[in-house]
């Protein structure tokens, strides 16, 4: 797992997991095949851990083979942010939640059709909502894709 130190957040120590917290404080990564969502293959979308953004969608998930789960796409791109990231003497795109600047994964061009890319997230920077739930969680503005989709 790797991790960078980031000051500590007694309030986040407290909600998250020491897995959730490395994850998305300290830039870790979780093992892959090891984690909630993977493989999951529910409808629903899947938000940000700690502020709840929505993040992805399972519309846009497909198995990558990684081990982690992976999406062709953000659900609202506005709710990410993209950076450079050099660790581990690579050259890779880093993927962070906008409004809780959470660590979640990183993006690689090698996804299918139709962006082409991978957005390759940790579970443990996500929790995912059912499309049952949307409307009580205050997600109902979702559902329309899953109506359209057929879901």
């Amino acid at each position: 797992m790797v991790a960078t130190q980031k000051k500590n957040n007694p309030e986040l120590l407290q909600k998250l997991t020491p897995l959730q917290y490395t994850v998305t404080q300290q830039d870790g990564t979780e093992p892959p095949f090891q984690n909630e969502y993977w493989d999951n293959k529910q409808a629903g979308i899947y938000v940000d851990v700690v502020t709840g953004e929505p993040l992805f969608s399972s519309l846009d998930k497909f198995d990558s083979g990684t081990g982690w789960p992976s999406f062709t796409k953000p659900l609202d791109p506005s709710n990410v942010v993209e950076k450079a990231d050099h660790s581990l003497f690579l050259r890779r795109t880093e993927v962070r939640s906008k409004g809780g600047d959470c660590h979640l994964g990183h993006v690689f061009d090698d996804g299918p059709g139709p962006t082409g890319q991978r957005y390759c997230m940790n579970s443990a920077a996500l929790r995912f909502v059912p499309v049952e739930r949307l409307e009580q969680e205050g997600y109902g503005q979702y559902l329309s894709l899953f109506r359209s989709a057929g879901k």
